[in-house]
This record gives structure tokens, C-alpha cells and sequence, in this order.
């Protein structure tokens, strides 16, 4: 009776889900990036596993900085191994200069995605905020702060870019537990 038991437990194990989420931040002088990992068991299994800035010298031309930029990305995916890779979805930007930089940067980030098969999503900025604050209008301030809090954090993750970056991840991993719920509801009827 006993190893029944013990078998059953093993294969609830098996089904335990684990996501492992890259967020990006896109940006030409500053790239923020963010991984969470979400196991099964809702927004309380949520861990911050890395937060940063991929950085390009302001002072190259443009085309060296994207290299810069492509080979950094690169290189991270490699290290982090996603099983998924979110990018901020840019809508509008008053400044078209920065625009371009960050579609530019945005592109980039999507094409490493797709170069190793990992699938790919976009959120907007107010859809993150809603996602993660439950205010399309939130700060930045209020995001971060709310990044810390779901994900157990001392403190709210710094510099923004990375704090915007794990909120990225973390709003598709709410995502993702929405759709199996509501998947899983209809599968029931």
C-alpha cells in the first residue's frame, strides 16, 4: 500500500507545471530583462529569477550598437534557456526617434525568439499594468512595487527597465493560468 501511494505521489509530480518566462523591455540604450518562473499552485509560485539591463555604448553608431544589442540577446537566451520569451508591445510614442530604437530593439528580441523556436508573446504597457496592478494607469513605481510583492521580492526590483521587464513576464504567466482555467472549464462541460 504504501508504494501505491508513493506512486501516485510521483506521478502528481509529474504533473506539476513549471514555466520558465523571459521578459524584454526593449530599448536600444538600455534593454531590461526579466525571467519568472511560475510552478502550478497560482500567483503565490511565482520567483524572480533574474532582472538586469542589457546596455549598447552611446557613443557607436547605430548599426553597432543593434550588433551589440543581437549579440547580447543571443547570449542570454542561451544562458536562460526560456520556455517562452514576452516582449513590451510598442503602440505610440510621441518621440519617433525613440520609437524606431525600440521597435528596432523589439525585433531583435523576437527574432532570437524565433531562431531557436521559443514561442513568442506581446502585451502592452497598460496591459501589463492592468495585469499586474489591476490599473492600466498605473506608475511605474506602483508596478514595481507590486512586481516585489508577487514575487516575494526585499525590495522593488531596480532600475525600472527590469522592474517593467519581470512585470512583463509575470503579466503572461497570468495570462497563461487564465486561458488553462478557462480551457479547462470548457473542456468540463
Amino acid at each position: 500500500m504504501g508504494r501505491d501511494r508513493s506512486a501516485r505521489w510521483f506521478a502528481r509530480l509529474a504533473n506539476i507545471e513549471r514555466m520558465f518566462v523571459l521578459g524584454i523591455d526593449p530599448g536600444l540604450t538600455r534593454c531590461g530583462f526579466g525571467v519568472v518562473t511560475r510552478s502550478s499552485g497560482g500567483p503565490s509560485m511565482l520567483t524572480a529569477v533574474a532582472a538586469g539591463v542589457l546596455e549598447t555604448d552611446v557613443e557607436l553608431g547605430v548599426d553597432r550598437r543593434l550588433a551589440q544589442l543581437a549579440g547580447d540577446l543571443n547570449d542570454l537566451l542561451d544562458e536562460v534557456q526560456p520556455d517562452c520569451v514576452v516582449v513590451e508591445r510598442i503602440l505610440f510614442q510621441a518621440n519617433v526617434r525613440t520609437a524606431v530604437s525600440v521597435a528596432q530593439a523589439s525585433g531583435l528580441a523576437l527574432c532570437a525568439a524565433a531562431q531557436r523556436d521559443l514561442p513568442t508573446a506581446q502585451y502592452s504597457p497598460n496591459e501589463v499594468k492592468q495585469s499586474v496592478v489591476g490599473n492600466g494607469s498605473a506608475t511605474k513605481a506602483q508596478v514595481a512595487a507590486m512586481v516585489a510583492q508577487m514575487c516575494g521580492l526585499d525590495a522593488p526590483p531596480s532600475p525600472p527597465d527590469a522592474a517593467d521587464a519581470l512585470a512583463l513576464a509575470i503579466c503572461h504567466l497570468s495570462g497563461v493560468r487564465l486561458g488553462r482555467a478557462i480551457d479547462a472549464a470548457g473542456a468540463r462541460r
